[in-house]
């Protein structure tokens, strides 16, 4: 592990973990053995960070978040406050389905709002943006804008997290980086 990570002295690092330079972790968190988190992170307060997770570089987890076993984030994900990863899709207390954890991935950028819950095994695609209290329960695609329960889609967003708005030629252009996106058979992609 780094030295050139700080932890508050009130969390725990397990052994076996993985941390990446600059990572930064806040009060009464845990990270669990074997999770890897990349560089540039930021880990907030009561925060659990579960065996095998990956946290892939400059990934904001702000409080109350737990991620359990089978999540993927890639790099410059934001995991609003409270949300939660399920792992498994049948719980039972009586039941052990340890080893049976389902996978989740979600995409580079992509953004989830406070109290949101991912439903094991529902991938989130590159910069989407899940809202505040929804809850997944589907794979979601890249760019695509949901809300509710169960999470629908209302629309689209850029890289930079502003509503698409499409003309009659399919092209839609972000407010803030004047990027050009396209909308084709119900995909969308960043005009290059």
């Amino acid at each position: 592990m780094s030295n050139k990570i700080q932890v508050h002295p009130s969390s725990y690092i397990d052994e076996n973990c993985s941390i990446g330079a600059g990572t930064k972790i806040w009060h009464f968190s845990h990270i669990m053995s074997e999770a890897v988190i990349g560089e540039d992170c930021n880990i907030g307060q009561n925060v659990v960070v579960s065996p095998k997770v990956v946290l892939g570089k400059n990934v904001k987890v702000q409080n109350n978040v737990s991620i359990y076993t089978g999540v993927i984030c890639e790099d410059n994900v934001f995991l609003g406050p409270s949300c939660v990863f399920t792992n498994v899709t049948n719980p039972r207390s009586a039941v052990n389905r340890r080893g049976q954890y389902e996978k989740t991935k979600v995409g580079k950028g992509a953004s989830i709002g406070a109290n949101a819950t991912i439903v094991c095994g529902n991938d989130i695609g590159r910069y989407a943006f899940i809202g505040a209290g929804a809850v997944v329960t589907k794979e979601i695609p890249d760019y695509a804008l949901v809300v509710g329960n169960p999470a629908k889609q209302i629309g689209w967003m850029s890289e930079y997290g502003h509503r698409l708005h499409f003309d009659e030629n399919n092209q839609a252009i972000c407010p803030e980086s004047e990027e050009v996106y396209l909308l084709i058979d119900g995909k969308v992609s960043k005009q290059s």
